[in-house]
């Protein structure tokens, strides 16, 4: 891939491994010990974000890359899904609830502008019969 030598120099990555510290953190209070299950699952899917990013760098082609970067993003909608249960449940507040909110969408938001570009740089380099 031109321009990025290792999976570490991508954006999406990097706000992905910002926004896992986040949940590693939050899911750490006192008030997730009453679901550990939820903990779990969030904690998962943050991880499940980096992961599919970096997994998908070294993918084969683009159109894989692509795939991966689909499981990246619908991870972080699980991510925004489980933080409503997480304030349903009294777990996180609404000021912890809208950060953690605004860094899941601006990940979903720089998964999604990369993927944008992996498909022009797709069609763009296909030759024409």
């Amino acid at each position: 891939m031109a321009g990025i030598g290792r999976f570490e120099e991508i954006d999406a990555w990097k706000e992905a491994r910002d926004l896992a510290r986040a949940v590693y953190h939050v899911t750490s209070l006192a008030s997730f010990n009453k679901d550990i299950e939820l903990r779990k699952h969030m904690r998962r899917a943050s991880v499940s974000v980096m992961a599919n990013i970096a997994e998908g760098f070294d993918a084969a082609s683009n159109r894989e890359f692509l795939k991966f970067l689909g499981y990246a993003l619908r991870s972080a909608t699980e991510i925004q899904s489980h933080l409503y249960v997480a304030l349903d449940q009294g777990y996180v507040d609404q000021k912890m609830f809208g950060s953690l909110q605004e860094k899941t969408v601006t990940v979903k938001n720089l998964i999604g502008g990369f993927m944008r570009y992996l498909r022009l740089r797709t069609r763009s380099h296909r030759t024409t019969p």
